[in-house]
C-alpha cells in the first residue's frame, strides 16, 4: 500500500549515478526471473511470449538485461541517453529504459495481436519499474514520445523489434 501511494512520476533527476546493486534490483523487479524452477517473471506476459527485452542506457552505453542470467550485455560504448525521448530532461536521467518488442517471439499471432499485447506488457515492467522506484525512493517517468525510427537504427535493432516505451529512473532532483 506503501509503495501505490508513493508511486508518481517525475521528471526531475540528479546527476547522481544509481549504484551497481539498485540497477540490478531495479532490473530484477522489472522484467527478472522470479521462480527460477519454471523461469517465471516479475511481469505478465501473453501467452508467455516474454516478447519485451529490457534496454538499459546510461553514460556508459547502451545494455540489453538478459533476465535468465541476470546479467547485462553491452551493445553500444556510448552515451545515447538522450536519444531515447524527445524531452529535455531525457539525457539528464542517470538511467533510461527502453522496452523493446520483439515481435517474431509471438508465434501464430496476427500483427494486430501482436500490437494489441506488446503494449500492455511493456506496461506491466513500466509499472513495476514505478513500484520499485516508489520503494526506493528513486524518481521515474514512463515516456511514449519517442523517435521510434531514430532510435530502433541508433540501437541496431532488426525489423521484428519494435520500441514499445521507454522510462527515465535516477534520484529525485536536489539529492546527493
Amino acid at each position: 500500500m506503501q509503495a501505490l501511494m508513493l508511486r508518481h512520476s517525475s521528471r526531475e533527476f540528479s546527476q547522481r549515478t544509481l549504484p551497481p546493486a539498485v540497477r540490478s534490483n531495479l532490473l530484477w523487479a522489472a522484467f527478472g526471473v522470479n521462480r527460477p524452477g519454471t523461469g517465471g517473471r516479475t511481469a505478465p506476459s501473453a501467452h508467455d511470449w516474454e516478447e519485451i527485452d529490457v534496454y538499459v542506457a546510461t553514460a556508459d552505453g547502451l545494455y540489453r538485461y538478459d533476465a535468465r542470467a541476470h546479467a547485462l550485455h553491452r551493445l553500444l560504448a556510448r552515451d545515447i541517453r538522450a536519444q531515447t525521448g524527445l524531452q529535455s530532461y531525457v539525457g539528464a536521467a542517470p538511467v533510461n529504459l527502453v522496452y523493446v518488442a520483439d515481435l517474431s517471439r509471438m508465434a501464430m499471432a496476427t500483427d494486430e495481436e501482436k500490437a494489441q499485447y506488446s503494449g500492455p506488457d511493456a506496461g506491466f515492467i513500466a509499472q513495476n519499474v514505478y513500484l520499485f522506484c516508489a520503494s526506493e525512493g528513486l524518481a521515474t517517468v514512463v515516456r511514449g514520445l519517442v523517435n521510434r525510427p531514430a532510435l530502433a537504427k541508433l540501437m541496431k535493432l532488426k525489423p521484428d523489434q519494435k520500441v514499445i516505451l521507454a522510462q527515465s529512473v535516477g534520484y529525485p532532483a536536489g539529492t546527493t
